[in-house]
């Protein structure tokens, strides 16, 4: 590789990573937004989660088409039309008067516009990265999980001091020019060997076993991050530390603000470790912890302090899902058709927004208390990290010797 083409790819990491903290927000902070938002709409919880599993399952569910569209008409443009279409979902959202419009607006060109932009950027590093693929998803992924860290507090002050309306008006404006900004810069690069020489396309890669393995595995593993993400502030009202204060900060936007960090740093993290130690012992170590922070997390929930720092464990334990799959996936599959393959594997994600959104909802509304939601979600990280190694290992491993 010339040195020309090694910096050149640094700086489209760079770009990537702003874009994709351009993004994040709208997930990562959307749980501040619920009570304003229920209260005004006059919705209950799961009905205002709706919106939430809307925003999951667009921004995956869609992701094979959007990243069709980003192989044929280039990266600049498709992800220019994301962070246009995510800001109009914040600013439209804040003049919505029934909960079908928020569905509408956040939920809908909300997905459609975070979902470009998510697939674009990963489909970009695993080709600008053939030597460090792990590392540069986990980076792209890491703007995705660190960028709400910049907006948490602002957001949450914002609320309190001007209401929901003009704090959707205001942020969605800015995180919308940010992304356009850095989507000029954004180029794919040179063809080498490596992508013309082949690549198993969709329609093949869907009828092998490899592939609906990972797509389980990533479903179980969404589910019990994306419960956590769209739940917190409730549980965290429910268990009677929403209000504490915790090093002379409010609790909830400190757990939120200290999970921005560590859902972002595990993310290049476990993809530097996946690319020495490979991918799936990378998975049983990481998922297998998560699983014993969820169940800390929630045996201490009483305790404030211990609620905000596990929290940030909990995330660590997570995020890096974004590196770990798509870094998999291509390894697996080859660059070629990289970002179209990926975007079938990430409408994973929008099976686990449904279980860990309206469902999740549901079950403790049923229940009326959060255990089964947390043991559900806990014996998914479990037994995600157990198939990793006795089921996804060997099966990977056979296919790449008969391919």
């Amino acid at each position: 590789m010339t040195e020309a083409k090694s910096s050149l790819r640094w700086v489209q990491l760079a770009l990537g990573v702003v874009c994709m903290m351009s993004i994040s927000s709208t997930q990562y902070v959307w749980t501040l937004f619920t009570k304003p938002l229920g209260a005004a709409l006059d919705v209950k919880l799961a009905e205002l989660q709706v919106t939430f599993s809307i925003l999951i399952v667009i921004q995956t569910f869609f992701s094979p088409f959007q990243g069709f569209l980003v192989e044929r008409f280039g990266p600049r443009l498709l992800l220019s039309v994301g962070a246009i279409l995510t800001g109009a979902s914040w600013v439209l959202a804040a003049h919505v008067s029934s909960v079908a419009m928020l569905y509408v607006t956040y939920g809908g060109l909300g997905g459609i516009g975070t979902g470009i932009i998510y697939v674009g950027v990963v489909g970009l590093m695993v080709k600008w990265f053939p030597d460090k693929r792990g590392f540069a998803c986990g980076m792209a992924a890491a703007g995705y999980g660190m960028g709400a860290l910049v907006t948490t507090f602002p957001i949450s002050d914002s609320l309190a001091a001007n209401g929901y309306q003009q704090t959707l008006q205001m942020f969605g404006l800015g995180l919308g020019i940010i992304g356009l900004l850095a989507a000029q810069g954004v180029k794919r690069p040179a063809p080498t060997a490596e992508t013309a020489k082949g690549g198993l396309p969709p329609a093949a890669m869907l009828k092998t076993p490899v592939f609906w393995l990972l797509f389980l595995m990533m479903a179980m593993m969404s589910t019990s991050g994306l419960m956590v993400i769209s739940q917190m502030a409730s549980f965290a009202k429910d268990f009677g530390v929403a209000s504490a204060t915790v090093f002379g900060t409010a609790a909830l936007p400190l757990a939120l603000t200290i999970d921005r960090v560590t859902n972002g740093l595990t993310r290049p993290f476990f993809g530097w470790v996946s690319d020495r130690l490979g991918r799936e012992n990378t998975m049983a170590l990481a998922f297998g912890g998560e699983a014993l922070a969820m169940a800390l997390w929630f045996t201490t929930r009483d305790n404030a302090a211990l609620f905000v720092l596990l929290s940030g464990v909990v995330f660590f334990g997570w995020g890096e899902i974004f590196s770990l799959f798509p870094s998999t996936l291509t390894d697996t599959f080859g660059e070629k058709h990289g970002t179209t393959n990926y975007g079938f594997l990430y409408m994973a994600q929008g099976v686990g927004s449904i279980f860990g959104g309206p469902l999740a909802a549901l079950l403790h509304e049923a229940a009326g208390n959060w255990t089964p939601v947390f043991a559900l979600v806990i014996a998914c990280d479990l037994l995600t990290s157990i198939l990793a190694y006795v089921a996804l290992k060997p099966l990977r491993r056979r296919y790449l010797a008969a391919a």
